[in-house]
């Protein structure tokens, strides 16, 4: 029988042999009579520092014995494997169309594909091998390319970021560990499995996203890059096509009955033609702030202490607190090991993000503190469904002034005092794109600020040096999720029949991991009422 073996300690230096033995003494086996171990689920537990412990879930093939079931944590193996639905009697007439190629869309496409009805997948940007010389460019200070940049094309804005992979998502249908051997399967590091906190890195995930796009055309599929959704036709509340737009500004009609929205958070000027053609959307709320700076091995010290912090990888951290007036200001998007990047999607408007490559090797630890907004806050653009994103733009173009097109940034000490910096102090910065020193202050609304002070003041106590005056400031991070809602029945459908919002950008998903197995979601939908007619 397969059982779970759970709650598994050892030292962080441990070895196989370590392990094998430990298990064997738990089960009262000998290592000769101890089989396979899975590794299911791995993460650290440092409470006790300086002894800090890797802390296991095992997955063990034993005999069918009364006596293994009587065990202390040990229980049996229920998992069931990922499995698509069987197809639906409804003959689909064309091709399925996916807008986008972030997470949630290259998923769907390969599910789709996979089951043998050759997708057409539209991406406004380019294949993500070109899109990091476009990117690079950017970085470098050439002008911005609207279509193609940190948000938009192949693999959507999770390639350039920490590629963390870890979800808080609940999942009782096989789709995270599906997402998880998928990456595996076109190239992350099988560690992925079962680390607590994966995590892929930018450098790999060009890669994978290539792989993958290939292995969709390989199976009949279609990608046809520079191509955006400019409008759709809507006939009696029913979807009959998409209006495509190539880079050149010539348009086409794509004729589907089936289209999944994946466009991802920034789109824009999608929200906006959706809107006027009356799907049903609502603004949500979602977090703002900045993006902050400390030196790696002062996060990893303050994690692991000193024995471990030179050994173990460089530490992450999470923090959450609630100000005195409610309002809610934790970490986000937190990258070890990592660089502060220019995520500008648009002309005169200014956003950071935080990425990694695959080694975490930077001298900074980085994330986003940022405050949680309501509809409340963006009440004076009404309270029609882009409220939020309209507050999204105000932000971004007062940081974009602030920086005069570069990324703004400012030592904390500074911030308080509400002066320019002049020089950098202990920690020197790890920047992907051009930066100036600005003052921040005033590009978040005065209570926002108010609350990102208080937060940093309380995540100071947590963590020593947090907010020391050296720490260094960068603005704005805007983009933390969607600022609207597109709806969707229990069908996945929106009131436009045929059309499914899918991912992050519908207000369905929140990271990498959470968008991919809405792609898988959203497939399952398609797949459990068409089959193809060819």
């Amino acid at each position: 029988m397969a059982v779970l073996l759970n709650n598994v300690t050892l030292p962080v230096r441990h070895t196989e042999e370590m392990l094998r033995k430990k298990v064997a003494k738990l089960l009262h086996l000998s290592l000769r009579e101890l089989g396979e171990i899975e590794i299911v689920r791995r993460s650290i537990d440092a409470r006790k520092k300086p002894e800090l412990f890797y802390v296991y879930l095992l997955r063990l093939c034993l005999p069918k014995e009364e006596r293994f079931r009587k065990l202390p944590n040990v229980t049996q193996d229920t998992r069931q494997p990922y499995v698509l639905p069987p197809q639906g009697e409804t003959r689909l007439t064309s091709r399925p169309v996916i807008i986008g190629t972030g997470p949630a869309g290259l998923f769907a496409g390969l599910m789709l594909a996979e089951a043998g009805y050759q997708p057409i997948l539209l991406e406004r940007g380019l294949p993500a091998a070109a899109r990091k010389e476009i990117v690079d460019a950017f970085w470098a200070g050439e002008p911005l390319n609207p279509d193609c940049n940190v948000s938009f094309g192949e693999g959507g804005a999770g390639t350039f970021s920490d590629g963390k992979l870890n979800t808080l998502v609940k999942d009782n249908a096989g789709r995270n560990r599906k997402v998880l051997e998928l990456f595996c399967r076109f190239g992350a590091d099988s560690s992925i499995l079962y680390e607590q906190k994966p995590h892929v890195g930018t450098d790999r995930l060009i890669s994978i996203v290539t792989a993958m796009r290939e292995e969709i055309l390989r199976l009949g599929g279609e990608v046809r890059f520079s191509s955006r959704a400019a409008d759709f036709c809507v006939e009696a509340d029913k979807l009959s096509a998409v209006l495509v737009e190539r880079a050149d500004g010539t348009r086409y009609e794509l004729k589907t009955e089936v289209l999944i929205a994946a466009t991802g958070h920034s789109a824009r000027d999608t929200f906006r033609v959706l809107a006027s053609r009356g799907f049903s959307m609502e603004a949500k709320a979602f977090a703002v702030g900045f993006r902050v700076q400390h030196r790696q091995r002062d996060i990893s010290l303050s994690q692991y202490g000193e024995r471990e912090a030179d050994f173990l990888p460089p530490a992450p951290y999470k923090l959450a607190a609630k100000t005195s007036v409610g309002r809610g200001v934790y970490s986000f998007c937190m990258c070890p090991g990592g660089y502060v990047v220019n995520a500008s999607s648009e002309v005169g408007g200014t956003v950071v993000n935080g990425m990694s490559y695959a080694d975490r090797g930077s001298e900074n630890a980085n994330a986003a503190i940022i405050v949680s907004v309501t509809p409340e806050d963006f009440q004076r653009y009404g309270t029609g469904a882009l409220a939020g994103l309209a507050f999204q733009e105000e932000l971004e173009k007062r940081a974009f002034l602030a920086g005069q097109g570069k990324i703004p940034a400012q030592l904390y000490g500074d911030f308080l005092s509400e002066k320019e910096s002049q020089s950098f102090g202990g920690i020197q910065p790890c920047f992907a794109g051009q930066y100036r020193f600005s003052r921040l202050n005033g590009i978040l609304d005065a209570p926002l600020e108010t609350a990102f002070v208080e937060g940093m003041t309380r995540f100071g106590r947590q963590i020593k040096g947090f907010d020391a005056p050296e720490v260094i400031l960068a603005g704005v991070e805007s983009r933390t999720s969607s600022p609207v809602r597109i709806f969707r029945d229990a069908a996945f459908q929106a009131n436009v029949r045929g059309f499914y919002p899918c991912g992050e950008g519908a207000g369905y998903a929140g990271g990498i991991t959470s968008a991919a197995m809405d792609g898988l979601k959203v497939a399952e939908a398609v797949i459990a009422q068409y089959c193809p007619a060819w």
